[in-house]
């Protein structure tokens, strides 16, 4: 176990005791320890997994090379600062925090100690996306819908929060502009939070973003379709497919629309998250989505609440 990469993770409900189940199946990592401030949460997780279970976070500290911190959003700088002041690498579930004053507050600890913050925009590592990537190039316009039924976990935050902001990672990711304008609507349903809302934005260059969020629907749907100069592309984040299809011209003859599905290695998303924070821990490389990059995305997720 010496020569193992160690790390911990920090709250194991819905998502961190993945986050736990992977990290304990990867070659060349020690899950040391597992917290919870549900004590036995941490036990019931840790323990099959060989891992040392505690109901106080702070006992990791000189304990581990690395955490992954999923923790309710409100607490996630009290959590990672700690670390990251101590140069310990810390990937951050999204939203990275629930204020943008909190986002900056690790942001500047990360710095300060030279030490890396990822967030876990787990759709970036979707191999769907990955395969997408290559091929949007200057969209004019974007369609999002991402629906899913009624949850028993982040109604600590607005649908905005909770899942339209992985498709503003994406968005900003591969849109080469800034956000001019936005238009927003949200209402709360279910909740005393916005459970469904629409957002468009309009980019610096003409672009333009329409996306839907809904945490009450009967059906799961979750997906992004980019409309460019003769070209198409959907991707179906959940059934990891992605269709592209193009206009082809012909030499005095009537354009052909060419195309159809592009050939996707399927693989989970949250572990390929995890091999990405741990390369970029032990090597020093930037992870795929910085502090920086999910701050960006937090601050454009904090204007549409805004509007609304």
């Amino acid at each position: 176990m010496s020569d193992k990469f160690r790390i911990g993770v920090i709250g194991v409900g819905h998502l961190g005791r993945h986050h736990a189940r992977i990290l304990s199946n990867l070659d060349d990592v020690h899950l040391v320890a597992v917290a919870d401030i549900k004590a036995d949460r941490a036990a019931h997780v840790g323990g099959p997994l060989g891992a040392r279970t505690t109901g106080d976070y702070r006992e990791l500290l000189g304990q581990v090379d690395a955490v992954t911190v999923a923790v309710p959003t409100e607490a996630h700088g009290d959590v990672a600062v700690p670390f990251l002041e101590r140069g310990i690498p810390v990937l951050v579930e999204k939203p990275l925090a629930r204020t943008l004053r909190e986002a900056d507050r690790m942001i500047a600890a990360a710095r300060a100690s030279r030490t890396t913050l990822a967030v876990g925009h787990t759709e970036r590592h979707n191999p769907a996306v990955r395969a997408a990537s290559g091929v949007v190039a200057d969209p004019r316009f974007i369609e999002v819908h991402r629906l899913g039924a009624f949850p028993e976990r982040s109604l600590d935050i607005d649908v905005v929060f909770d899942l339209m902001i992985h498709d503003l990672d994406i968005i900003l990711a591969l849109v080469p502009s800034e956000v001019d304008t936005i238009d927003a609507v949200g209402v709360p349903v279910l909740t005393d939070r916005v459970d469904i809302a629409n957002a468009r934005l309009r980019f610096a260059n003409g672009c333009i973003a329409n996306l839907t969020a809904s945490r009450i629907s009967r059906d799961r749907v979750r997906k992004i379709r980019f409309f460019q100069p003769d070209a198409y592309i959907s991707i179906d984040y959940a059934q990891q497919e992605c269709e592209v299809y193009r206009l082809v011209r012909g030499d005095g003859l009537r354009p052909n629309i060419e195309g159809g599905p592009m050939r996707v290695e399927h693989e989970e998303p949250l572990r390929r998250e995890m091999i990405d924070f741990i390369t970029a821990a032990r090597t020093g490389a930037e992870p795929a989505v910085t502090g920086e990059q999910g701050r960006r995305a937090l601050l454009v997720a904090t204007r549409i609440v805004e509007k609304m």
